[in-house]
């Protein structure tokens, strides 16, 4: 039933005639199956930033510092093994990778289900939990790389703003789903101590699903091959420096977003322990985040990314400054909260803006040239976003870690705030400077 693709050089959506008799039909198909699995992925990914909330009340001692280290641990998981999953792709195979990394979830999700049952389970094997959730970030590489390769350029921003605006809708899924879920007792199990909670559930709800998913990508996808590039000529991106400046600036886009959505249900929870309400909205500040990103690219295809990726790079600095300011004279939870809604809507803009840029570095380089040095530079930008993908996702472990830490020396997370608005103005200057002024080195 499954069509294989592997049809490089015949596989050429960057032929006008190609694309409109078959390659759009392919492309979109394709899309409509990775999507799900993306956003199962990053659920499972970001389940820990929510569950942690809810371990103490359930019997487990661990301090502030240990359960910011278990919402951290994914990311820096999830983003090294990125590395490893854009580059072994094209290898594989985009069904047969999204089918099997999709199963592989299975793994945490049944591990998680099993260890939070008894709260003297060891600190160490929450930690292991915690690192398998990092497969579900990894898979994320692999989705966009997909997408990369079935889309032509000029559609890539609008393709890839979709695909990952919708699979961010994982994190805002896991952030609802994992608090309703442990609050039922769905599969009959034996209540944690003494209070209406159920945490087996965080685990269990995402089995059924992730064996759905996993079937349905094996089934309806496609093996599509673009550019026949060698393990060493897709390792070229990481001698490119727009790799490494993208990099930095998707670090400051998409790593916020997954940053903060990590983070910001535990910090919330220790900043303002009364503000129950908006401790049950957590979710609506990733989904914010999730909507904005497919903006973010349609109008980085219209205006430019350098334009939309500068503005939303202040916005941040100004979340930053806003939740500084919330926290002083004894805090202001409304200002707080609405830092943070500044701070996910700007990264989620950032997101698709950034992301719409990465792989023109390599194409605009090859126009005019003959089609197998076009589906070469196509590859390597496939390959880039990959590795881009991959130092964007350090921010989902770097910024609940630096609260974590911030909490741990000094009592507060100012130290950490004053860390993330020196970073920010550096990615304004970045974009600036490489990409956005006059006569820059590559203005996209």
């Amino acid at each position: 039933m499954t069509q294989t693709l592997s049809l490089a050089p015949a596989w050429n959506p960057e032929d006008p005639d190609f694309w409109a008799r078959h390659g759009r039909a392919v492309a979109l198909r394709n899309l409509a199956f990775v999507i799900p699995a993306m956003a199962l992925s990053f659920a499972v990914w970001m389940l820990w930033s929510v569950l942690v909330v809810h371990l103490p009340a359930a019997g487990f001692r661990y301090s502030t510092n240990q359960l910011f280290w278990l919402s951290a641990l994914p990311a820096l998981c999830g983003a090294t093994l990125r590395i490893f999953y854009g580059l072994a792709l094209p290898w594989v195979g985009g069904r047969r990778w999204t089918a099997l990394s999709t199963a592989s979830l299975l793994l945490p999700a049944g591990g998680i289900a099993w260890a939070v049952q008894d709260p003297s389970t060891p600190f160490e094997t929450m930690v292991l939990l915690s690192l398998l959730c990092g497969l579900g970030g990894a898979n994320f590489a692999s989705g966009v790389a997909h997408i990369s390769a079935c889309f032509p350029a000029h559609e890539q921003g609008t393709a890839l703003g979709i695909g990952a605006g919708f699979a961010h809708l994982g994190v805002s899924l896991a952030q609802w789903l994992v608090p309703a879920g442990i609050a039922l007792n769905l599969f009959d199990l034996p209540q944690d101590a003494g209070q209406s909670l159920w945490l087996a559930n965080a685990g269990l709800i995402w089995l059924p699903l992730i064996v759905a998913v996993s079937l349905a990508a094996w089934v309806g996808m496609n093996d599509v091959q673009r550019g026949a590039l060698s393990l060493q000529d897709q390792a070229q991106v990481f001698t490119h420096r727009h790799s490494w400046l993208m990099g930095w600036l998707y670090l400051g886009s998409f790593g916020s977003f997954i940053g903060f959505s990590a983070a910001y249900p535990l910090l919330l929870s220790q900043q303002f322990p009364a503000a129950s309400t908006a401790l049950q909205l957590v979710w609506m500040g990733p989904l914010l985040g999730a909507l904005m990103r497919p903006l973010g690219g349609w109008i980085a295809d219209r205006r430019g990314g350098a334009s939309v990726s500068l503005l939303a790079f202040a916005a941040l600095a100004l979340g930053v400054l806003g939740v500084l300011g919330s926290l002083e004279g004894g805090g202001r939870p409304a200002l707080f909260v609405a830092s943070f809604v500044l701070l996910f809507g700007a990264a989620g803009v950032a997101n698709g803006s950034t992301f719409r840029m990465i792989p023109l570095g390599y194409l605009r380089g090859a126009r005019g040239a003959a089609p197998d040095a076009l589906r070469d530079a196509q590859a390597r930008g496939a390959a880039a976003l990959g590795l881009c993908s991959a130092i964007g996702a350090y921010g989902g472990f770097f910024i609940p870690k630096s609260f974590g830490s911030a909490f741990a020396l000094a009592g507060g997370p100012q130290a950490a705030l004053f860390c993330f608005l020196a970073f920010y103005l550096s990615c304004m200057a970045i974009c600036w400077w490489f990409y956005g002024r006059s006569h820059a080195p590559l203005s996209c």
